[in-house]
Order: structure tokens, then sequence, then C-alpha cells
């Protein structure tokens, strides 16, 4: 297959850098690797020929053990399908078959025969299988004069053929991923997997010990690791590819790669954009999110069934209000923002002086002049965004009554999420969350959502909320909307699933009319969420080429949950004045911590076993210089023999902003060390079946 033009562009920046670098700033894609200078690669510490690493002919090598399971990444390691992730990659599965008599979150869980294994109902795991630049077919359905509405529908329309066309195939999941805004279009085909079933996870006191207070911080001492199983046909999947376990672990310096499926990194905004997604995205999540933190832990305090159902949802919120602060703070440490400026100027004054590149100059300035636009919208925009991550019962409310309008259309007309494609996930998704329904809880959470939206300015403000709660008691109505409606109950959600627009709204449900309400405004948000995407993929790509050619050499596209690998070495760092971190724990630095006391109480199983070991020789967590960020974790990290030596869970605190830009002084990715992981399944947990199935025993 011919290498994407940008791909084959981009690469070449990594051939510039020294092997001595402080830091190597790129996501790869497995196409890339294959063009970059092999000896470069062997400077670096690569053992294996790159073509090992992926052989785009037949869509496959080393890369495609690198899977995506539940917007984690994960690594195949064995050839009867066991995927090990982090262990808050699969917490759900753990939440969705914990009861106050069988606690798995509490006390972790090890099937010690298949038939004890447990499906995760909404678990997916992609295998990658191949990637074609189709940037000429999508932009060609663009036709001459479009607006920026009708250029994201074509756009969107041809991105749905292609995945239509390419999903022909039984069992293929495709998708067209959008590298910086525009700049290129990628069909991915991935092999999809849909039973996935829970083989190991250690007590949640080992899988995130520290909690909150270490989370995202260094020294870390937490073993975020759990083992699942693929199966195919009701028999265990046998991939082609998986990661052989290297038994000798890492060393300070020595080369690693993180191979997985970062999600979303921001580098390509212009400066005033940035400022939007900290002050309309981040801040509010800080604020909003961190609210709702309270109102769910005040809501189920004294009852386990609650604690339980809420369990995964507040591990979710708990890890985005921190990620949000530390992304905060690192723009204003780093001045990401006043440097982004200062660049921009620079590129607008080398654009200004060539005629061909001076409609990159006003293609930046409208994309700043549309976020100043959205500014003035943003604490609704953000109300609206949040439906998903928020009350349960306005969620589902708002899904059903969107799938019932998107149903009396053709299937290619439908928004993508409605997509015959998609109903079974969301089918899926509606019935496991009832596991996740705490009534006190949700209703305090759309008390915290109906009070911010009654908050909103005039010229800002949602019609539907007003008419329906700013002259009431807002306790008490939200009160008597759960009492009346049947949303919440699983048997009656199920039969709304298959039910159309007259349906629904003949059972005169409180919170179903409540959703149709709402419904226009949140198309009217949607439609110019659309025409705000079209406008960026016409003026991004305009100003990312001159910003490219301003350079002097490509530069890597922004993370998109596609498949990457991130070339490391294992090193410290300081993070401050007199301060300097080594690269890697131990079990000693764990025992040190514990007191006994959440969030450092280690089970009774783990100090027995440490009590008849050297704990300074048992190692735990360890840095690298990996450019990552959030989907990563799970992300297998590999040596330069391709052997997996650890798992990427975490980001240092002081590189949480490296989403917005790459700092090799501070660029440090936190890993656990599958020693730790063999460890604790050798001399705690006697899994010597588990074992064997790794080729750790014979």
């Amino acid at each position: 297959m011919p290498m994407p033009r940008f791909f084959a562009a981009a690469c070449f920046c990594a051939a510039l850098l020294a092997p001595s670098a402080a830091g190597v700033e790129g996501k790869w894609t497995p196409q890339q690797v294959l063009e970059l200078d092999p000896a470069w690669l062997r400077q670096l510490g690569l053992q294996l020929p790159p073509e090992r690493l992926w052989d785009p002919r037949r869509g496959a090598g080393l890369l495609s053990a690198a899977v995506n399971i539940g917007g984690c990444s994960a690594g195949f390691v064995s050839e009867t399908g066991l995927i090990l992730t982090n262990h808050h990659c699969l917490f759900s599965v753990l939440q969705e078959h914990s009861t106050p008599q069988r606690d798995l979150m509490t006390h972790g869980f090890l099937a010690r025969s298949p038939e004890e294994e447990l499906p995760g109902r909404t678990t997916r795991v992609t295998v990658p299988r191949r990637f074609t630049d189709v940037t000429k077919a999508v932009l060609e359905a663009v036709p001459a004069g479009a607006t920026d509405l009708q250029r994201y529908e074509a756009i969107e329309r041809r991105q749905k053929e292609l995945v239509a066309e390419c999903e022909r195939q039984p069992g293929t999941r495709c998708r067209v991923a959008v590298f910086d805004g525009g700049v290129q279009y990628v069909l991915i085909e991935s092999f999809e997997l849909s039973d996935v079933r829970l083989v190991y996870a250690p007590p949640r006191a080992i899988g995130e010990f520290g909690g909150e207070i270490d989370n995202w911080m260094w020294p870390r001492h937490t073993g975020d690791f759990a083992l699942a199983r693929a199966y195919k046909d009701g028999k265990p999947y046998r991939p082609e590819f998986w990661l052989p376990i290297s038994r000798d672990g890492v060393r300070p310096g020595d080369f690693v790669m993180v191979l997985g499926y970062p999600g979303r990194t921001v580098r390509s905004l212009t400066a005033a954009e940035m400022a939007l997604q900290r002050d309309g995205f981040f801040a509010l999540r800080a604020r909003i999110y961190g609210e709702w933190i309270q109102l769910l832990e005040q809501a189920t305090k004294g009852s386990r069934d609650g604690e339980i159902a809420v369990a995964s949802t507040l591990k979710s919120l708990h890890n985005v209000v921190k990620n949000a602060q530390g992304q905060m703070a690192g723009l204003a440490r780093g001045r990401i923002l006043e440097k982004q400026a200062e660049q921009e100027k620079e590129v607008e004054a080398w654009a200004a002086q060539r005629p061909e590149w001076r409609p990159a100059i006003e293609a930046r300035r409208e994309l700043d002049r549309r976020a100043g636009e959205r500014r003035r919208t943003m604490l609704r925009d953000f109300l609206f965004q949040s439906i998903p991550n928020g009350p349960i019962a306005l969620r589902h409310a708002t899904q059903l009554v969107r799938l019932a309008a998107e149903r009396a259309r053709p299937d290619m007309e439908r928004e993508p999420d409605y997509m015959e494609r998609e109903l079974p996930r969301l089918r899926a998704r509606l019935e496991r969350d009832q596991k996740s329904f705490y009534r006190p809880a949700d209703e305090a959470l759309m008390r915290s959502w109906l009070r911010h939206a009654l908050a909103l300015p005039e010229g800002a403000r949602i019609r539907a909320v007003d008419a329906a709660f700013r002259n009431a008691p807002l306790e008490q109505a939200v009160a008597q909307l759960y009492a009346g409606t049947k949303v919440t109950a699983l048997e009656e959600r199920m039969k709304m699933f298959g039910e159309t627009v007259e349906q629904l709204r003949a059972r005169r449900d409180p919170l179903l009319d409540f959703a149709f309400a709402l419904e226009e405004e949140l198309r009217a948000f949607d439609r110019a969420q659309k025409e705000h995407e079209g406008a960026a993929s016409r003026l991004r790509p305009a100003w990312r080429r001159a910003v490219m050619a301003h350079a002097g050499r490509p530069m890597a596209p922004d993370a998109n949950g596609t498949l990457r690998v991130s070339f490391a070495h294992v090193k410290g760092y300081s993070p401050r004045e007199a301060v300097e971190y080594l690269p890697q724990t131990t079990l000693a630095g764990m025992l040190e911590k514990h007191t006994g006391e959440e969030p450092f109480a280690l089970p009774k199983s783990l100090l027995e076993a440490a009590a008849r070991v050297d704990p300074a020789q048992v190692p735990l967590n360890f840095l690298a210089d990996a450019d990552t960020t959030g989907g990563n974790s799970g992300s297998p990290t590999v040596n330069g023999r391709g052997e997996l030596v650890g798992l990427n869970f975490d980001r240092v605190w002081e590189n949480v902003a490296n989403d917005f830009g790459y700092n090799p002084a501070i660029a440090r990715n936190v890993n656990v060390d599958i020693r730790f992981f063999l460890w604790l399944l050798e001399h705690v947990d006697h899994a010597d079946g588990l074992l064997k199935e790794l080729g750790i025993r014979r």
C-alpha cells in the first residue's frame, strides 16, 4: 500500500533529531515507522527491523498486538487471547459484577478456570488491520461553493459511505480518522471482538494504591493492571501477534516504545483556540465535575449499594477533574499560550512576505474570530456537552428521543451515533447503565445540571429548562420528575428503545416530555457545532501547512485515537529547582507509604508476601520520556526487542499540559513494571495457571 502523503512527509522530522536528544516528540503511525531512518532507530535502541513492527501489505506486525479496549489501550500477551491493560480500564467490569456480598472492586478477582471468567457487557476490542489514505476521495465530495455546514455534511456523508463499504467484511469495524482538522483523512480497518471476559484484577488497594492523592504524581507505587481474555465464536481468540513478557525489566537509560491509541491532543490549535479550551472546557470541567464528585459522595454516604453503583462514574470524574486542574496549571507554568502566540506572529510575518502563503494568515484570523464568538455561549455549550457524563436519566431520555427521530430516516442520513451499526452498542449501554443508577445520586446531579442551566445569562439560556423549572422549587420538581418517569426502569427503557416518536410522546412520561422540549435546542447546538467543524476543516489545513513550511520540517499530527508508537528512554526528571526524581520505584516505597488507612492500606496477602522478600528488589513503577496522552492508559511499554516491560498508566503532574505542547524536560509517562505484575501473580495470588499461559512457567 502506498504511503499516505502527509505521513510520508511528517516522518522525516524524526531523522533530524539526535539520538542523545532529551526526548523524542511525536506519536508515530505504523506507516510512519517504516519511513524513519533505520540507522536512527537503531541508535535510539530499536533492535528489531522496522518492518517487524508493521507490514502494510499484510496489515499486521508487532504493533497489531496493541489493541483498543473501550477507549483505553491494551496488548495481547498470549496466544490464547489474554489481554493486559490497566486496572482502571477494566474497573467498570469489576463494578458490573460487584455486590455488597461479593465486592470484586475491593477484593479483586482471579478466574482459576475459563468458566469463572466474567463477561464485560459493553467491552469491545478492536485489532488494527489496514490504513488507507482517503483524503482525495473525501475532499472531492465537497461541492463547489458549499457553505461550512454543507461542507461538513458532505464530508460526513462520504465518511459514512467509506465506512459502510469497508464494513461489508464480516467482523470488521471501520472509521475515517481526521488528522489535524482536515490535513489528511485515513480509513482505518480493524477486526472487532465483542466477547471480552475479565480474568484477573488485583484488589483496589493495589490497583489504585494512593488514590487521588497520588494520581498524576511521582514517585508512584500503583499496580495499575488487569487481565482479560478475548473470545471469537465462543473460543479463546488466537492473535497472530502477541507481546512476549520480559523478565529482565528495565534500567535507567533503556530504550522503550509505548504502543497504543492516544486520544486527543490540541497542538494544532491557535493560541486563541487554546485559551477557549482552557476557559470553556478545562475550567468548567474542574468546577462542575468537581461539584458532581461531592454530590455523588454525599448522596451515597452510608449506602454500600449506592457506593457500588456510582463507583465507576466517581472514579472517572476524579480523574477528569484532576486532569483539568493539571492542564490549567501546566498552561500557566509553561507559558504555553504565550509561546504559541509568539510562534504565530513569526509564522504570520513569514507568510506575509510570500504571496502563496498569505491566505493562511486570513485562515488563522478567522479561526481566532470564531473562538471569540464561541466564548459567549461556552457555559451553555458545556452543559449540553456534559449530558453524556451527567445524570443517567437525562442521558437516557435524550438518547431515546434522538434515536426515535433518527430511526425514521434512511440509515445513511442519520447521525453517526444512531446508525444501525451503532445500535447494538447503544442498546447494551442502556442496559448496562442500570448497574450504575442510584436514584438519590442521579437526582442530585440533575439538580446541579439544572441549577447551572437556570443561572445562564440572557442570550444563552435554555428555553426548555426555563419553561419546566424556572418557576418551581427545584428539589420538589426534580423529585416529581423521577417519581413519574419510567425511563429509569430497565424493562420499560428497553421497550422505549424500539419505539417511534409518536409512541414515546403517547407515554406522557415527564422526563421524555422534557427531553422532547430540549431536543430542538440540542439539534440547534449540534448544527452550530457542525458548522464550526466545517469551517475548521476549511481553515485549519491552510494554517497548519504554513506552520509546517515555516518550521522547515513536517510536524507530527495531533493524537486522534489511532494506533501510534512513541519512542522513549527510561529517565527521571527535575520538577522544580533543587529537586531531582529518580526514574524507578520499588515495593519498599509502597510499604513506606502503607498507613493502614485508605488510600494507603495494603491488603494482608501482599504484606505477608512482602515480608518474605527484600522489597527493594521488587520493581514497581518507572518513568520514561514518551510522548503520551489520554487514551494511552493500558498501552504496552516494550523494549527494543519488542518484549513487554511494563504498562503505561499515567503522566506526571508537571506534564499534564503536554496535550498543548511537548516539553522534553518534563515529558514523563508513568509505567507499572511488568516484574511487579509477575511477582503478584506468583507470590501473592499463586496464579500458576496464568503464569504458564504467559510463558513464565512450564
